[in-house]
């Protein structure tokens, strides 16, 4: 059952934090982009309002939560309905997909892996964001868990349990970059993403199909 509850009663909350946090969200951005392919034809899974989706040029999108989707549509987002265990598109049409933050939403995520798999073409490419629970905000995410309006449902993952789920999954990885150093309200600048992993507390995994 998708975990929709907080993101259709609090959007304007959850648009909220990306302004509250502007220079976590485009440190993160840049994290994305410099890993993104530059062309082809791309999906994110689990959209949400659009923020990433419109500032990375991605014009489709799905995700099991109304509020959020009314939200994408008004950034300019093919946003329709679908979880990520069972993805509304046809085998082979996308060159990536992009999901960002979802991973730790999903019911099943080998399921996920799986669907994504299914609609990327030979060659193509998943990239995917997330908060390392090993690290300092994935420590503090965790600990305030139950206080947290979106996090309170969700399941956090190691860089390792990531890797682990995609090559299980027939995906192999091929770049890791690494951002948000240190903790978010210290952040007043823009950063730079680093090769790897185990310093930043978010993640982005770009692996191949």
């Amino acid at each position: 059952m998708a975990k929709t509850e907080s993101f259709d009663k609090y959007p304007e909350e959850y648009e909220q934090w990306f302004l509250n946090n502007h220079f976590v969200f485009i440190s993160e951005l840049e994290a994305i982009r410099q890993i993104i392919p530059s062309t082809g034809n791309g999906v994110e899974i689990g959209v949400g309002s659009g923020i990433f989706a419109s500032a990375l040029n991605i014009t489709d999108g799905c995700d099991p939560s109304a509020a959020m989707r009314t939200k994408a549509k008004e950034r300019g987002i093919n946003a329709i309905y679908g979880v990520a265990e069972n993805l509304p598109y046809k085998d082979e049409s996308f060159d990536f997909v992009l999901m960002i933050t979802t991973i730790c939403f999903v019911d099943d995520a080998n399921s996920a892996l799986k669907e994504i798999y299914r609609i990327l073409k030979p060659g193509g490419y998943l990239v995917t964001g997330f908060v390392d629970k090993d690290s300092f905000v994935g420590k503090q995410y965790i600990l305030k868990k139950n206080k947290s309006l979106f996090y309170k449902d969700a399941k956090f993952y190691s860089t390792i349990e990531i890797t682990t789920l995609l090559n299980n999954n027939n995906f192999s990885i091929e770049e890791t970059l690494q951002t948000i150093f240190g903790p978010m309200d210290k952040i007043e600048e823009k950063q730079q993403p680093e090769k790897g992993f185990g310093k930043g507390s978010f993640v982005v995994i770009k692996a191949v199909k």
